[in-house]
């Protein structure tokens, strides 16, 4: 059994070991904005790791006529490029994609329309896709689907907030307090995503982030202490509530890079959190269905029952290494961001 646990730790090594910082891979990002009646400004910024060869530019409606040359600058951790089209027929019901000159690089582009109606359109347009049609008009329905596919996709994305989550298991460890426990992440994060989301609180993005390395460094290394008598296992739902706060300011960045849409302002903000809690459970269920699935190997192997339990013991302490370690770079290399 105590393989298991080491090949659930190698598992979870697979999954972050790669991409090991959490948001360095960020998508392309496109904003078109109405000005005035069918004039648009285009605006797009694409990550500096992508190569110059392989630059990809925006692609607007055929009907829209440019107006004037773009302008691209290159800074620090992007390029920037701006130009203003008239589009006679509108944006509604056109297409709007990315070219790329050689081919994309396996990243994602995420589209913001804004017109002037108070209307606003996001849509996260996977390497496989070429084009995005902007819907006729805002629906609940519509909205819905759209910003809860933006929720999962945001937390498999983050892969800081998984690993939280991850180590949140590992402190309450039985059924009714992991209940619990996720439960109190939820709320706490549902709150500060709609008051941060909302702009009824502002807090800085790049403190933010270190302080979310910071918590999952902390349960790293009260798991690896393993002292049951500690405030974070005796009362894991009080630690996850107190970050869960924190995490929820990482959770609204995205939503302040796509916009709220102005009509259906609540509908798209109850359908992100649904967004967001749907692949949350979705990983607490990957990781439960992997141990159980191990756990099932070694009683099959095993010839005491003992063995499982040491095995289960065993858990903890090598995953908390592999948790703590790219948690511990992450808060390093964000701090250091701070004067950079």
């Amino acid at each position: 059994m105590k393989r298991c646990s080491l090949l659930l730790a190698a598992l979870l090594w697979s999954l972050i070991a790669i991409p090991v910082e959490a948001h360095e891979s960020r998508p392309i990002f496109v904003r078109v904005t109405e000005a005035e009646p069918g004039v648009f400004n285009l605006y797009w910024k694409i990550p500096l790791t992508v190569p110059l060869r392989a630059l990809p530019e925006p692609v607007m409606p055929e009907a829209c006529t440019p107006q004037g040359e773009a302008v691209v600058h290159q800074y620090a951790d992007a390029y920037v490029g701006q130009q203003r089209y008239r589009c006679t027929a509108g944006l509604s019901g056109q297409a709007l994609g990315m070219h790329f000159p050689v081919i994309n690089p396996s990243i994602t582009t995420l589209f913001q329309v804004t017109l002037l109606s108070g209307e606003r359109h996001a849509y996260l347009l996977k390497p496989g896709k070429t084009a995005w049609t902007v819907p006729e008009g805002e629906s609940k329905l519509g909205v819905a689907k759209q910003f809860a596919m933006l929720g999962i996709e945001h937390i498999w994305g983050g892969l800081d907030h998984l690993l939280f989550v991850a180590c949140l298991l590992l402190v309450a460890r039985t059924r009714r307090k992991i209940l619990i426990t996720i439960t109190g992440f939820t709320l706490a994060h549902s709150l500060t995503l709609a008051l941060s989301a909302l702009d009824l609180v502002r807090v800085p993005v790049p403190p933010v982030e270190a302080a979310i390395a910071l918590s999952i460094v902390f349960l790293a290394v009260e798991i690896g202490r393993g002292d049951r008598s500690s405030l974070t296992f005796r009362y894991p739902i009080a630690v996850s509530t107190s970050f869960g706060l924190l995490h929820g300011f990482g959770f609204a960045t995205v939503l302040r890079e796509i916009g709220l849409p102005q009509t259906e302002l609540p509908t798209a903000l109850l359908f992100f959190n649904v967004g967001v809690e749907i692949g949350q459970i979705m990983f607490v269920g990957v990781l439960v269905g992997v141990y159980l699935l191990l756990k099932a190997l070694a009683e099959r192997l095993a010839s005491a029952s003992s063995l499982v339990d040491k095995g289960w013991s065993a858990l903890p302490m090598p995953t908390s290494y592999v948790i703590g370690g790219v948690a511990s770079y992450w808060m390093i290399d964000r701090i250091m961001g701070f004067w950079m």
